[in-house]
């Protein structure tokens, strides 16, 4: 019996489970091997997803694309457990899998040694993340969203350290309240409509008697408030760089990706339920998004130029992309949303290059020494030592050398500078608010625009300076020069992070043309609510229902 190609829809979710449950079979000691399977498990992965990147673009139409519907049980819509494959879908699938190798490959130096079922937990995180991007109702996204934060808790704690355990107990009390708040939200929902399969919510919300609309509201804006808290919104973002800074490195290079899930859910179902009923105004709640993305990237451009740590350097560069996310979707405008949705793809690939990069660099460094340089620093009397003459002349060494030109990298990908793709997406979103047709509002500009332009520029200049500052401190000024022992499998997968998005820069036509596709679909959801309620169930080949 041949397998049709929407089988394959299921397999980033079985491929994991199966996976991380047959490592538990063996002995932790068995590290090469569990390392193995891991490695060899997101490659495939990987291959797969781009197949159903491919499904989903090219085998559609450019301004619907392909929704491919997966019913589990073979029950009819909505009353089946259902899989959406469409590009928006597809591409955080892709974009999963990208992060994983080089986090999975990275840890093989040394931290899948640091605590047990490293590999189980890690593969069980795949699967949390891939069906929470492929789910297509609320429930289910749930289950999956709880099993992400299960895996994502035991990875936090792996190792040890009074820091990591702390800032880890912390991150388990937030996302429990965060379920706590997940599920009431949920609750409220299938109480007013009785339904929690999205697409037939599209259909039953704008039919929802006015006077339980308040509890559909209220239900709505809970769930908002569990995944902004997933996301990072300001004041809802208080565990974020704490927790990111004291997980191992390939940890938050992953979790670099778990705060895009609630960006992706907000966006998602944001646009799916309310851009357009006929009881409410147009986008409920994206004024929130705006004034919510604003505050954020303001208090992420403060924590960067407030940290002497590159830890929370980082922490506080995830602050600013989900900040700039959830901007950007409040604009509510397809051409911001496109460069907004490349512009994720770039920040997150960014991000966890830089936390890799970060270890690295830690390890030759004196953290007495660094304090002391901070301290000559603010007290200016750094400039009075006479240079020693053995010092001129010294060629860096290799592994130096490679480590700064990485930095370097990361530095103009997190400013937004030419020639890499973090300049290619903030320039996308920047045309795209100073286009006053885009707006519909008779050839003007809203002021939103304008503040946000300000706000990107403003974040950008603060990301240059910060880590200018920070690559002085490393690089140039050491109070002693240290050279890291760096293994080639751990610096491999920095360089081949910042590879993608030279690929991405040097690709960023088709690419930008993905995102606009993939934004002009998310706008006019039809196709996904077709897709899904008049999704056939599958019929038994003739030759058997003969027999």
């Amino acid at each position: 019996m041949s397998v049709a190609p929407q089988h394959l829809v299921i397999a980033p979710i079985l491929l994991p489970l199966v996976a991380g449950a047959l490592l538990l079979f063996f002995d932790d000691r068995e590290r090469l091997l569990k390392a193995t399977v891991s490695i060899l498990t997101s490659v495939a992965l990987l291959a797969i997803s781009l197949l159903l990147l491919r499904m989903a673009h090219a085998d559609g139409e450019p301004d619907k694309g392909r929704v491919v519907v997966y019913l589990l049980g073979n029950w009819p819509p909505p009353f089946a457990i259902n899989l959406v494959l469409d590009r928006l879908s597809a591409m955080m699938l892709v974009l999963t899998s990208l992060l994983a190798i080089p986090s999975l490959v990275f840890s093989i130096g040394r931290w899948h040694r640091a605590g047990p079922h490293f590999h189980t937990l890690f593969m069980f995180l795949l699967m949390g993340l891939n069906g929470a991007f492929l789910t297509g109702d609320l429930f289910n996204l749930f289950v999956f969203f709880e099993i992400m934060l299960a895996a994502s808790y035991g990875l936090m704690l792996h190792s040890s350290g009074t820091q990591r355990v702390k800032a880890g107990l912390h991150y388990i009390a937030i996302n429990l309240l965060s379920a706590l708040l997940f599920l009431t939200g949920v609750a409220l929902i299938y109480g007013t409509t009785g339904t929690l399969n999205m697409a037939d919510l599209a259909i039953r919300i704008p039919l929802v008697d006015p006077g339980s609309r308040i509890f559909l509201e209220t239900g709505a804006a809970i769930l908002g408030v569990a995944f902004l808290i997933k996301a990072g919104m300001w004041p809802l973002s208080f565990w974020l760089p704490t927790t990111y800074t004291a997980a191992p490195a390939p940890v938050a290079a992953i979790f670099a990706i778990l705060s895009k899930v609630g960006v992706y859910v907000i966006l998602r179902l944001s646009l799916l339920f309310f851009v357009e009923t006929p009881d409410s105004s147009p986008g409920f709640g994206s004024w929130l998004l705006f004034v919510g993305g604003m505050a954020t990237i303001a208090f992420g451009t403060f924590g960067v130029l407030a940290s002497q740590a590159l830890g929370r350097l980082a922490g506080f560069s995830v602050l600013v992309s989900s900040g700039t996310l959830l901007a950007t979707m409040g604009l509510l405008q397809v051409d911001v949303t496109a460069g907004a949705l490349f512009y994720l793809v770039s920040s997150t690939l960014t991000i966890g290059a830089f936390f890799l990069l970060i270890e690295l660099i830690e390890r030759g460094q004196d953290s007495i020494a660094n304090v002391l340089a901070v301290t000559m620093e603010a007290f200016g009397e750094d400039g009075d030592e006479e240079e020693e003459e053995e010092v001129v002349g010294v060629s860096i060494p290799g592994t130096l050398a490679i480590l700064g030109i990485s930095f370097g990298a990361c530095a103009i990908l997190l400013a937004g500078l030419p020639p890499l793709s973090g300049f290619v997406a903030k320039f996308a979103m920047l045309t795209a608010m100073l286009n006053p047709d885009g707006f519909g509002q008779g050839g003007t500009i809203p002021q939103s625009a304008w503040w946000l332009v300000a706000m990107l520029i403003a974040s950008g200049l603060a990301a240059l300076i910060s880590m200018s500052r920070a690559g002085i401190r490393a690089f140039w000024a050491p109070l002693e020069v240290r050279v890291p022992r760096v293994l080639l499998i751990e610096i491999a997968p920095v360089v081949g992070l910042l590879f993608l998005t030279l690929a991405l820069t040097t690709q960023a036509g088709p690419v930008m043309r993905y995102m606009e596709a993939t934004a002009t679909s998310l706008y006019a959801p039809q196709s996904y609510i077709e897709g899904v309620m008049e999704a056939p169930r599958a019929t038994r080949p003739q030759r058997e229902q003969g027999e």
